[in-house]
């Protein structure tokens, strides 16, 4: 039996069977509507008081019937044909309308989101079928043509590139709606002329404004709670941009809203679930990234409704330690991070699929793929733990080695993309890689630094460790995953952390990192803080340094300013710590 979408309470049996009779109905396929079948439509929504939707494919046949607006009863993005942003949908609407009055913008937004070739609406007479002149006009009273038309390619990518982190403006869908039309004039409408003359216009948008396919376009969507104040706010949609750009998206614009709390199901309300999703399609994104971690369901969610793929931040960063992870330990520790977060969104996918544990009548022909999957992936992981634990004893063990030597050990520690490789550089001529960018680096790299001994005087070696950058909330896997490398920090005899004074949130980058080093099983031993970046700050930033941590050393480790007062004030932490033990 065919399906009748929509609200459907208060509907008799044999209103139903008018709406599912409207599935047989078929159009040429040259016309928009006909004046029989827009009549029927007209007749079962003055019948029934309520608006009709009748969505149709361009061979005429009727595949989908709605009782309500277009909103109401549009089709969800998953269910819609697979098309380019050269192209329409290929299904157009015919929705009846009980005011006398244009389309309103819900209505159009419904067609913008799924593309249609067309929205026709007809307005109703609501007072049933009326004569006019001793002329039959119908239950309708006037018609409304309206489809998309494409945007000025140039101006859309302007308005990409201009958009600044935090910004909601989004950009307006771009549709024409006809004056009011008689039901003759609508019926003799050209549909195919209409359709393929778009079609072309939107095919030379999309070659104008193509752009690089191995990026992707990433829409980025923030919400605001109760608890965050806006200029933490800013910084973390700043942070997301970045960790998108280093992870290879081109960041297109930036949806925000502010709520009191999260909204259990698709995190921010429906209206502006529906404007990332124009905001998407209208900027040709092909990925949603949300500033926080969502549950399986979220991610369901959101993508059937925005259609689509949908991440969240501790996947962005996930990415970007697959990216970037270059020995064989990095990689063990990025796979198996991976695995452990993949793990419970693979069981979310739901409990439908999964058996339902032994017992007479519940025993089925074998294991469901997604138990099979599931299975895989905890082997695995078990593997992959087994062999990170391997590389922690060695680690250990060459640790010991060093002890036994009794060299001291510094490790560099700070928020990512402070400076820790390009300061490793200048100190020990290493030739670590850097970049401008966050996890630059992963793997940890221990370089020898010479140093005057505090009493004597005398050249002293000790070795220096650059190690993953930290990040506010640091995602619980990764924690796990690279114990080993972070391992490093809590056995180093002292730690040198390095803060970028340039960033307008180093106060906060100072109180992430030490969460996670309070975090640590182990207690790393004294630390010396190091602002980096002071050429690029102004004097007011470095006397509020100076104010808050008088003990600190300022540098520019790019700059190689302030790199002999470091090594001496390395000297007497490392005496300190020595001294401690």
């Amino acid at each position: 039996m065919e399906t009748i979408y929509g609200n459907l309470q208060g509907l008799k049996s044999s209103q139903l069977k008018q709406l599912q009779r409207l599935y047989h109905q078929r159009i040429p396929g040259d016309r928009i509507s006909t004046t029989e079948f827009s009549q029927r439509l007209a007749a079962i929504s003055t019948e029934i008081n309520q608006p009709v939707c009748a969505y149709l494919n361009r061979r005429g046949q009727v595949i989908r019937v709605g009782v309500g607006t277009p909103r109401q009863t549009q089709i969800p993005p998953l269910e819609l044909p697979r098309y380019g942003a050269e192209r329409l949908s290929g299904i157009r609407c015919i929705a009846t309308h009980l005011k006398p009055e244009p389309p309103n913008e819900a209505a159009l937004t419904a067609m913008a989101l799924q593309r249609l070739d067309a929205l026709v609406v007809l307005n109703i007479t609501g007072t049933g079928f009326t004569r006019r002149g001793g002329g039959a006009a119908g239950y309708v009273k006037e018609t409304y043509l309206a489809h998309l038309t494409p945007q000025e390619s140039h101006a859309l990518l302007a308005s990409a590139a201009l958009s600044q982190v935090g910004s909601s403006a989004v950009q307006s869908p771009s549709w024409s709606v006809s004056s009011p039309l008689s039901l003759d004039e609508l019926t003799q409408q050209d549909f195919l002329d209409l359709v393929e003359n778009l079609e072309a216009e939107f095919q030379r948008e999309f070659v104008a404004q193509q752009v690089d396919i191995d990026h992707d376009r990433v829409l980025i969507v923030g919400v605001m709670t109760d608890e965050m104040t806006p200029l933490a706010f800013h910084d973390t949609l700043a942070e997301l941009a970045r960790l998108v750009d280093t992870a290879g998206g081109d960041v297109l614009q930036t949806v925000q809203q502010k709520r009191s709390r999260i909204h259990p199901q698709t995190v921010v309300g429906e209206g502006k679930v529906q404007e990332v999703a124009l905001t998407a399609q209208t900027l040709g994104a092909n990925l949603v990234v949300f500033d926080r971690d969502l549950s399986p369901a979220q991610v369901r969610n959101l993508e059937a409704q925005i259609g689509l793929r949908v991440v969240d931040r501790t996947e962005v960063i996930l990415d970007i330690f697959a990216q970037r992870a270059q020995s064989r330990a990095g990689k063990l520790q990025v796979e198996l991070a991976q695995l452990e977060y993949m793990l419970p969104r693979l069981t979310g996918r739901g409990q439908a699929m999964s058996r339902l544990g032994g017992g007479i009548g519940t025993r089925g022909p074998g294991e469901t793929k997604l138990e099979t999957e599931r299975r895989a992936i905890q082997r695995r992981i078990s593997r992959l733990q087994q062999e990170v634990n391997q590389l922690q004893a060695h680690r250990s063990r060459l640790r010991q080695r060093r002890q036994h030597r009794e060299v001291p050990s510094v490790a560099l520690v700070g928020y990512t993309n402070a400076g820790k490789s390009t300061l490793l550089n200048a100190l020990t001529n290493a030739e670590v890689y850097t970049a401008d960018q966050l996890f630059a680096t992963l793997d940890p790299t221990t370089r020898r630094l010479v140093i005057p001994h505090t009493e004597t005087g005398e050249p002293q070696e000790i070795l220096l460790t650059d190690t993953v950058g930290f990040i506010h909330e640091l995602p619980a896997s990764l924690m796990d995953a690279f114990r080993a490398t972070l391992e490093e920090v809590t056995e180093a005899d002292a730690l040198l952390h390095l803060v970028d004074l340039s960033h307008p949130a180093w106060l906060s980058h100072i109180r992430a990192v030490r969460e996670i080093l309070a975090q640590m099983p182990v207690t790393p031993g004294p630390a010396l803080v190091a602002f980096n970046k002071i050429d690029q700050v102004n004097s007011e930033t470095l006397a509020l340094a100076r104010e808050e941590f008088p003990l600190a050393v300022f540098i520019s480790a790019s700059e190689r300013l302030g790199l002999e007062t470091l090594r001496h004030r390395l000297t007497q932490l490392i005496q300190y710590a020595v001294d401690s033990r």
